[in-house]
């Protein structure tokens, strides 16, 4: 997604998306004991900070956190939709498209659309995932969290699946 006001620096802020005079009762809070919404079998878990329906479609946000053992997605991109990584706590690695980068607690990755990354995490790191704009992505974590407990997919489901979910797989250089 492009925002061409973006393109020049002198254009400010976006069109306005509020139109009323004195502003709204619209803001919620998700406490922090709130459940977590998917518990992998690895003993990773994610949590729906704010889901792409939530904002209205312009931005998801989830905390996962990584069970004992390291997992997390093979390089890949997306087409439609941005990703960007924010280590919370522990080691994460973040692949960049040139190679594989140790993160730590405060740092922060962008991917534009188009942009190779991947991570890997484990020891119970955790990070904050947001995409924008807000796909639907509640479905592509739920999928991934029954296939860990067990569920099939044949081959072709899972061509279907990722490119249903924006998600292109490539190799490593």
């Amino acid at each position: 997604m492009s925002f061409p006001f973006y393109d020049d620096p002198s254009a400010g802020y976006p069109p306005d998306a509020y139109h009323g005079d004195g502003g709204e009762t619209s803001a919620w809070i998700r406490p922090a004991d709130a459940p977590k919404e998917i518990e992998y079998a690895a003993g990773g878990s994610c949590e729906y900070l704010l889901t792409g329906p939530q904002s209205g479609g312009k931005l998801g946000v989830y905390k996962w956190s990584f069970g004992e053992a390291e997992s997390g997605p093979d390089p890949h991109f997306h087409r439609s939709i941005a990703e960007l990584f924010y280590v919370l706590e522990g080691e994460v690695r973040l692949y960049d498209g040139r190679g594989w980068q140790e993160a730590g607690a405060g740092d922060f990755l962008y991917v534009p659309e188009g942009g190779l990354h991947g991570f890997r995490g484990g020891n119970r790191a955790s990070m904050l995932l947001m995409f924008t704009p807000g796909a639907p992505r509640e479905d592509y974590f739920e999928t991934l969290a029954s296939l860990g407990r067990g569920a099939t997919m044949s081959p072709e489901e899972r061509v279907a699946f990722m490119l249903r979910h924006d998600t292109y797989w490539v190799d490593e250089d």
